[in-house]
This record gives structure tokens, C-alpha cells and sequence, in this order.
């Protein structure tokens, strides 16, 4: 999955430590977070001009979304601000990241493995 945004590396860092992945490529204007350099994750590519989604208007949509599964919503939530992100009105646990993108914030349901952090 590509996003496209304005700064590719600020948006990278912030999902680097969102998703507690490294930033496995950067060229400036295209920059790749992943587990390692041979599996796929997210990649950033800047865009002159960029419009940031504004959910939940239609008329500038959110093109595309993360959930993002956590242990706590709570310490979640003031992590995810802490790096950036901007609680958006109008669902719970939604954010948008610093270039705009909505991402959801989603408990981890009893059948997963809690989520490892470092």
C-alpha cells in the first residue's frame, strides 16, 4: 500500500513507530516502512499539492484507511497523539495521521496475540 503525502519521511516516522516497524527505504520522495527489506508494508511517495482526505466528507473522502489493532485504546490514544495524530470527531478512536490520513484504532479481540512492543 502507497500514501500518497507531502513528506514522505515525516509520515514514514510516524508510522514506523505507530506500526513498530523500521524505515526499510528512503529516497526522499519515496520512503518504505517494513518488518525487513524483503517483505512488503507501507510506502509513502510525495505529492506536490496534496489533498489531505477530510472524513468523513464526501466530497474530499478518505481514499483509504488503517486499522490499527491495540492492547489499551487508552494509552493507544496518547501515544498516537504524542506522535502526531489528531482525533477526528465523528467515530471512535479515528484519527488522522499528520498528513491527513484517517487511521482507526481497534482493540485486539481476546483470540489475538497481544500486541509486542518494544
Amino acid at each position: 500500500m502507497v500514501l500518497d503525502c507531502e513528506d514522505p519521511r515525516r509520515l514514514a516516522g510516524f508510522y514506523s513507530v505507530l506500526l513498530g516497524q523500521p524505515v526499510t527505504f528512503d529516497d526522499g520522495g519515496w520512503v518504505v516502512v517494513s518488518a525487513d527489506t524483503t517483505t512488503s508494508g507501507l510506502a509513502f511517495q510525495r505529492v506536490e499539492r496534496h489533498v489531505t482526505p477530510a472524513w468523513p466528507d464526501p466530497d474530499r473522502p478518505q481514499q483509504v484507511h488503517l486499522d490499527v489493532m491495540v492492547d489499551d485504546l487508552d494509552q493507544a490514544d496518547a501515544e498516537v497523539r504524542a506522535l502526531g495524530a489528531t482525533r477526528l470527531e465523528g467515530g471512535d478512536h479515528v484519527y488522522a495521521d499528520p498528513a491527513g490520513h484517517p487511521f482507526c484504532l481497534v482493540p485486539r479481540p481476546r483470540w489475538a496475540a497481544p500486541v509486542a512492543r518494544e
